[in-house]
C-alpha cells in the first residue's frame, strides 16, 4: 500500500464518529495471537497518548490553536481508548510488562537498523541495550513471583538474557541529553524515528510509575522504581534528539504525519484480520488530521506542508525478531556509557554520574538482587516441580496425592 501524505484525505475529521459499544471491542488473546499483536497495540496505544499530551501542552501554549486542537484531540482520545482496550483482562500487570519490554527491544531494534543519522542511530542502539536488560530483570521477577516463563507471551522472538546491567544504567540528568536532529537538514524518517521511540518510552514510565505501587513484594516494588527511573531517563533522551526550534504547528504536524507512519507499518504487519480492520480504520482517521493540520499550518505560517512532510512514507516498522541484530549490539556496545551529549566508555564516565550512581545504589540494587541466580529456561512452569506446585489450581495437590 503507497501512502502519499500530501494527497491522500483519508477520512474527513467531521465524519470520525464513534459509539461506547464501538470503543469497547473484543481484546487479542494473550497465547492465542501472534506477540507482535500486543506489541503493536502497545505501541500504538503510546502514539496515541503522545498525541493526547501534546495537544493538551499545544493548547495551553497557544490560543488560537485551542478549537483546532480540541476537535482533533477529542478523536485522539476515543482511539486510544479503542486501542488500549483490546488489551484482554486476563493480562496481568507483570505480563503487560513484559510486552512493554518487547516493544522497547523489538522496535527501537527496527528503528536503529534503519536510520539515516549514524548518531541518532547510536542513540537508539545505547537505550535499546538498557531496554533489553529490563526484559530480563522482569522475566526473573515473573518467575519469582509467579513461576512463569515471560517466553510464552514474547513466543521466542527476542532473548531472554541480561544487556547493559540495570544496575550501571544510572547517570546524571546531564548525561542523558542528546544532540537534536537539525530541522531543516534531517531526513524525514529520521523525525519519524525520534517521536515513534519517544512517544513509547513515555508511556512505559507513565505505566511503570502507576502500576508499581500495585505489588506487595518488597522487590518488586523496588524494581518498578529502579526501572521507572530509567524510563525517565530515556524519555529524556529520546525528547532532547528532537529539535526544540520546530514550530508548534510544525511539530503537531510531524506528530499527525507520526501517527500515519505508524499505524501504516501496523496495516503491513498485522496477521489478525479483525485488529488489522482497525489499523486500516485508524490509518484513514489519521491521514484525515494530516490533512486538516496541514491546511491549519498552510494558512497560519504561509508554508507549503511539503516543507515538513515526505510525499512518500518511508520503509514501514519491520514487526519481526531482531536477535541477531541485538546480539551483536550487545557484543560490540555493552561497555557504553554517555558524557554530556557523546556516549563513551564506561572508565571516561562523568563524575557526577558516578556519584549519583553510587547514592541510589548504596542500600542495594533491586535489579540485581532480582535476577539473583536467575538463568532463563524454557517452560519454567511445566518443568520445575516447585513451580508446578506454586502454579496449580487449588486442590491439586490433594488430588495428585
Amino acid at each position: 500500500m503507497a501512502i502519499n501524505l500530501l494527497r491522500d484525505g483519508g477520512v474527513p475529521l467531521e465524519q470520525q464518529r464513534f459509539t461506547w459499544r464501538d470503543l469497547v471491542q473484543a481484546p487479542y488473546s494473550k497465547l492465542m495471537d501472534d506477540a507482535f499483536t500486543r506489541v503493536r497495540v502497545i505501541l500504538m496505544n503510546g502514539i496515541e497518548s503522545e498525541a493526547l499530551r501534546f495537544s493538551h501542552a499545544c493548547a495551553r501554549m497557544n490560543a488560537p490553536l485551542q478549537r483546532a486542537l480540541a476537535q482533533v484531540r477529542r478523536v485522539e482520545q476515543h482511539q486510544q481508548t479503542l486501542v488500549n482496550w483490546l488489551k484482554p483482562a486476563d493480562q496481568d500487570p507483570l505480563e503487560t510488562t513484559i510486552g512493554f519490554e518487547q516493544v522497547a527491544i523489538e522496535v527501537t531494534a527496527s528503528v536503529a537498523e534503519k536510520e539515516p543519522d549514524p548518531y541518532l542511530a547510536q542513540v537508539f542502539r545505547f537505550g535499546l541495550l538498557e531496554d533489553f536488560d529490563h526484559l530480563y530483570r522482569y522475566s526473573a521477577l515473573m518467575d519469582r513471583l509467579q513461576g512463569k516463563d515471560a517466553n510464552a507471551l514474547v513466543q521466542s522472538y527476542s532473548d531472554i538474557v541480561p544487556g547493559r546491567p540495570t544496575v550501571i544504567e544510572h547517570r546524571d540528568p546531564l548525561d542523558d541529553l542528546r544532540k537534536p536532529y537539525d530541522r531543516r537538514r534531517a531526513a524525514p524518517l529520521t523525525k519519524l524515528h525520534a517521536l515513534t521511540i519517544m512517544a513509547g518510552e513515555h508511556q512505559t514510565h507513565d505505566y511503570y510509575m502507576t502500576i508499581g505501587p500495585m505489588f506487595a513484594d518488597p522487590i518488586a516494588r523496588q524494581l518498578y522504581a529502579e526501572i521507572a527511573s530509567i524510563e525517565e531517563q530515556h524519555v529524556t533522551q529520546y525528547e532532547s534528539i528532537v529539535d526544540p526550534s520546530e514550530t508548534w504547528l510544525e511539530k503537531w504536524l510531524l506528530h499527525e504525519a507520526g501517527e500515519v507512519y505508524n499505524y501504516w507499518s501496523c496495516v503491513e504487519s498485522e496477521g489478525n484480520p479483525r485488529i488489522r480492520a482497525i489499523w486500516e480504520r485508524f490509518l484513514d482517521y489519521e491521514l484525515g488530521h494530516v490533512r486538516f493540520v496541514a491546511r491549519l499550518f498552510e494558512e497560519t505560517e504561509r508554508r507549503d506542508a511539503a516543507e515538513v512532510l515526505p510525499q512518500r512514507l518511508p520503509e514501514p516498522i519491520r514487526y519481526e525478531s531482531h536477535r541477531d541484530f541485538v546480539r551483536e549490539t550487545l557484543r560490540r556496545e555493552l561497555t557504553l556509557s554517555a558524557a554530556g551529549t557523546e556516549f563513551v566508555d564506561r572508565e571516561q564516565e562523568s563524575e557526577a554520574t558516578r556519584a549519583y550512581r553510587d547514592q541510589m545504589n548504596s542500600q542495594g540494587s533491586p535489579s540485581e538482587t532480582v535476577a539473583a541466580g536467575y538463568v532463563w529456561r524454557p517452560g519454567t512452569e511445566l518443568t520445575d516441580p516447585a513451580k508446578r506446585v506454586r502454579t496449580a489450581s487449588p486442590g491439586s495437590e490433594r488430588r495428585a496425592a
